[in-house]
């Protein structure tokens, strides 16, 4: 019978969570919200100068940075295709919280969500 040559689980280095640099718009950049994912790395975005986005993860993210619903993003718009953006940053919600603080975002932001019918079942 062979003999294992691992003696028990090996353990993996721990990363611990380092202070990233906090990323803010520039010209031709928007934040946005992201309200529902489409799939194969595409999801409509709502951003905050009032635009509903069509947005497309880049490839240097697709899989290093999961991406989910109600997530803040940086998108950079495009000159030629307004309804159509490309996602290059997701933010953390602690940045989120210093943007708010900056005044980079509105503490009060709306993202406009689909409604669920409700019927009510007494009228019938």
């Amino acid at each position: 019978m062979p003999s294992r040559k691992s003696k028990g689980q090996k353990r993996k280095a721990r990363r611990e969570p380092t202070k990233r640099e906090l990323v803010y718009k520039d010209d031709g950049q928007e934040y946005a919200v992201v309200t529902k994912m489409l799939g194969n790395g595409r999801c409509e975005l709502q951003c905050l100068d009032g635009v509903q986005r069509l947005g497309n993860i880049r490839g240097k993210l697709k899989h290093k940075v999961w991406i989910k619903l109600s997530d803040h993003v940086l998108v950079g718009l495009r000159e030629f295709q307004d309804d159509k953006c490309d996602i290059i940053h997701k933010y953390t919600q602690e940045e989120v919280r210093n943007l708010r603080c900056y005044g980079e975002i509105a503490d009060n932001e709306e993202v406009e969500e689909e409604e669920d019918q409700t019927f009510d079942f007494d009228d019938i």
